[in-house]
């Protein structure tokens, strides 16, 4: 699929922020655990999930969507690995997680190695070395392209996280959950992915302190046989995408369901860069924890941050969020220094930006300078591997002037579900086109 974009226009409107996509891939995985159904509520209907759910079918998982994205999930008396979708497997990253879940049902297996998002060297090194310490010792098989999991006695265990990993503490949350007895988990994310995960497992029984904090204790119980209904929340890097689209755009957008607590640092750097917004009051998600506002993006007059831009662990500013400031920088005026520290090789990515009238410059495999303001114009451009830099050519070639085609957006609909058609209803000029 392409996106052919007339780009230039002031967006108006209302949008609401759909479902997270990592809490979904994490959640789908946990369902894993549980003997009895899981029905996970408003399922965004994204590529990622799709991939994960081919996998699930293929070794005896009973999925049913229905059309407002309620799904049920009915786990086989016994699950056969042997016919795993492969193909799938390989799309998608998300495949690591069902690492801790099988570790409960096999003493001995593989999985497919996951390629996702191409951002460099992203190592499972705190995955193997957590796992390790409660008896799962995960190993890559290079010759195979495979994960090969053994499965010893498992035991609870105090954990120091190699690094704060959001994915890496979901597989350990997963296997602390079935393990009986006290697993604590230190330097662990707090992210909004982990938090859900933490959640659904409170709704099966499994008792959690800490959660939101990097110090998680797991008192794990044998097994795990319930009805299960839990309602993952919305996704603060969807938020993140159209509060970049409206400031890029120089546009006045309301975007509904924000999970404040991870884009408060976000809003605060935009702030700083003269962007101007309101907020609602503060409002609960369907899953009874996270914190929602609606927010109003007004059209500021942009000027480069004062210090540089960088992720970091949560309550910092969000890995995925640090992309969509590039955009923004471009219609900033001065310098913007982006430390993107995190990944080897994403940064690489930005300046695809150049290929529409940006400035962006890559100083070295981690920092990109961007100049501003330019004005953006038209151009045919390949989307790159990899999911949130493929955006942000998006949010760019909309604020371009002139004609724009973004071709093979595969990587934006593994996280968006029919993103062009949302951004119709905004007054964007965008056609998706096979």
């Amino acid at each position: 699929m392409n996106y052919k974009v007339k780009g230039g226009k002031q967006l108006s409107g209302a949008v609401q922020t759909n479902i997270s996509k990592n809490a979904a891939v994490a959640l789908l995985a946990a369902s894993l655990l549980n003997r009895g159904t899981t029905t996970l509520r408003k399922m965004p209907k994204i590529e990622e999930v799709k991939r994960l759910l081919e996998v699930m079918e293929s070794i005896g998982v009973k999925i049913e969507w229905a059309d407002n994205g309620d799904m049920r999930i009915v786990p086989p008396q016994k699950f056969d690995l042997s016919s795993i979708n492969r193909a799938s497997a390989e799309r998608t990253r998300s495949i690591a997680m069902f690492v801790a879940p099988l570790a409960h049902l096999f003493d001995s297996f593989d999985l497919p190695a996951p390629t996702g998002c191409d951002l460099g060297k992203r190592s499972l090194g705190a995955h193997v070395d957590a796992l390790s310490r409660l008896g799962i010792i995960l190993e890559g098989d290079e010759a195979k392209h495979t994960y090969h999991v053994e499965v010893g006695e498992k035991h609870p265990a105090d954990i120091v996280m190699y690094e704060a990993s959001d994915t890496g503490t979901e597989n350990v949350l997963m296997a602390a959950a079935k393990i009986p007895g006290t697993t604590t988990i230190k330097f662990a994310s707090a992210n909004y992915q982990v938090q859900d995960v933490c959640f659904f497992l409170q709704a099966c029984g499994v008792k959690i302190e800490g959660v939101g904090s990097t110090t998680l204790v797991v008192n794990g119980i044998p097994d795990i046989n319930a009805d299960v209904v839990y309602s993952p929340s919305e996704d603060p890097v969807e938020s993140m995408f159209f509060i970049s689209l409206a400031a890029t755009t120089h546009s006045k957008l309301s975007i509904e369901r924000c999970p404040i607590e991870f884009l408060e640092l976000e809003l605060l750097t935009l702030e700083s860069m003269g962007m101007e917004y309101s907020r609602s009051n503060t409002y609960k998600a369907e899953n009874g924890h996270t914190d929602l506002v609606d927010l109003s993006i007004e059209n500021g007059e942009l000027h480069a941050p004062p210090e540089k831009i960088s992720e970091r662990p949560y309550p910092g500013l969000n890995s995925d969020n640090l992309p969509f400031f590039v955009p923004i920088a471009t219609q900033a005026k001065g310098e913007t220094l982006i430390l993107d520290w995190m990944y080897d090789g994403r940064a690489r990515w930005y300046e695809l930006m150049n290929k529409i009238g940006a400035d962006v410059t890559l100083l070295d495999p981690h920092r990109a300078l961007v100049k501003g303001p330019t004005k953006l114009h038209g151009a045919d451009v390949e989307a790159p591997p990899a999911l949130r830099p493929a955006t942000l050519l998006l949010i760019g070639m909309l604020a371009a002037e002139g004609d724009s085609e973004l071709r093979n957006v595969y990587p934006i609909n593994r996280g968006y579900a029919n993103l062009a058609e949302r951004l119709k209803k905004l007054g964007a000029s965008i056609e998706a086109v096979e």
